[in-house]
């Protein structure tokens, strides 16, 4: 009992310093002081995972400030067993830590809430990521695609190197889930300005906080516009279906988890994909010329490698428990590393490589369990829609810096910052 008391208080002062760090703006130096363990499960070698992270053992203890307990996971089959276990680890962080806190300014959505609540806010989502409704975007998203696809043809036409973050991954993801949203387009840029920081932990002024509370501010506000004139996207149609049961701040919550994940995660997917094309010609041929089964093995195996949600949402124990040969106590925080996860050896053969044509096998890119990803089948549409026609359509395309593979630098969210290609190969 008093050892949960303590870790209980250990998890108030956590947060109260991180709100600490919020309310006065601190600069990224503030980061730089936490242990480096932390940052070991946000960093790259290039596109793999440190060595640091793939080395450890599948369970870990994982030092964080003022003496509060924390476990980080990366193996495969242990990973697995945290996601899918809602009994014994809660995703209610900032409650089961005991920290007040001001509701409407915390990140909602379904990553941060435990049944019987995740379960009634999920409900209200599945309708939206049904096949049929998939099916009814699939022409909007071919034709967000092919603009694209002409932005960069066009940018790139004179033998000029043309980025495809700006002119390819990250219009075919905003203007995606934008629409599907019902954002206007003031929203669409308000909100693609606000989106990259949040995940950056060693971003300038607030790192992540400011941005978070700004975005949802914000969603609050489409919110309560859309109560008076609803729009066409989700955000109407859960105040006219829903309206009366969800608050202001829920369905403000959900948008915000929709826009974040179908942005940023999508869009760094694609960048890499549109990477590996340029740098590996035998699997961009694989792709061009693999049909139908072809390009989605293509695409899970991209998913898998680059494992671009690099941590899970953190858990909180509620019970003791035993995992990886590692005791657990009540209280204690568990992160989980998908990218490492995804890179284990238990995996499968050669779980360090791209292999296009790997036999299939289920990876942990979107997790797992009750708080899988609700939007994997949005993100593989645009996947599949975007990838085969860039092979197709620049047969020749290569990288026209090769050697230059920078990832972003502490960032939940793994991506490249460019990705200069050629487009006639040269």
């Amino acid at each position: 009992m008093r050892t949960a008391l303590l870790q209980r208080a250990a998890g108030r002062a956590l947060v109260r310093m991180l709100g600490w760090i919020h309310a006065r703006g601190w600069h990224a130096g503030v980061w730089s002081r936490l242990p480096e363990d932390a940052y070991t499960l946000v960093r790259r070698d290039g596109l793999d995972p440190v060595p640091a992270l793939l080395d450890r053992s599948a369970v870990t203890r994982l030092r964080l400030p003022l003496r509060f307990r924390g476990l980080m996971v990366t193996g495969y089959a242990e990973v697995r067993s945290v996601l899918a276990d809602s009994a014994t680890y809660s995703n209610d962080l900032v409650g089961r830590l005991g920290a007040p806190a001001a509701a409407e300014h915390q990140p909602g959505g379904l990553g941060f809430c435990d049944p019987p609540e995740h379960t009634r806010l999920r409900r209200l989502l599945v309708p939206e990521f049904t096949g049929r409704r998939l099916v009814d975007l699939q022409p909007l998203i071919e034709g967000i695609v092919e603009q694209a696809l002409d932005d960069v043809s066009e940018r790139g036409g004179d033998g000029d190197p043309v980025d495809l973050v700006p002119h390819l991954a990250r219009p075919v993801a905003s203007r995606t889930i934008s629409v599907m949203l019902g954002l206007d387009e003031a929203d669409h840029a308000v909100l693609h300005r606000l989106s990259s920081p949040r995940f950056d932990l060693m971003g300038s002024g607030s790192g992540p906080f400011g941005s978070i509370s700004d975005a949802i501010d914000h969603f609050l506000d489409i919110v309560r516009r859309q109560r008076e004139h609803p729009g066409p996207g989700l955000i109407g149609r859960l105040v006219r279906e829903h309206g009366t049961e969800l608050t202001d701040t829920e369905i403000a919550g959900l948008a915000d988890g929709l826009w974040t994940g179908g942005l940023e995660s999508t869009a760094s997917a694609i960048a890499l994909g549109g990477h590996l094309l340029a740098t590996d010609p035998a699997a961009a041929c694989v792709l061009r010329e693999g049909g139908p089964d072809g390009v989605d093995g293509w695409v899970e195996e991209l998913l898998r490698y680059s494992s671009v949600v690099q941590v899970a949402f953190p858990r909180v124990a509620l019970t003791e428990a035993e995992l990886g040969g590692e005791q657990i106590l009540a209280g204690d925080l568990v992160v989980c590393s998908l990218s490492a996860a995804n890179r284990d050896a238990r995996f499968g053969d050669s779980a360090a490589h791209f292999m296009p044509d790997r036999a299939p096998r289920s990876h942990l890119a979107f997790g797992h369990g009750l708080h899988r990803c609700i939007g994997a089948e949005l993100a593989r549409v645009e996947l599949r829609a975007v990838l085969p026609r860039l092979a197709v359509r620049f047969p020749r395309l290569r990288a026209a810096e090769p050697s230059l593979v920078t990832g972003e630098q502490l960032s939940f969210i793994y991506g490249l910052p460019a990705v200069p290609v050629l487009l006639d190969g040269g």
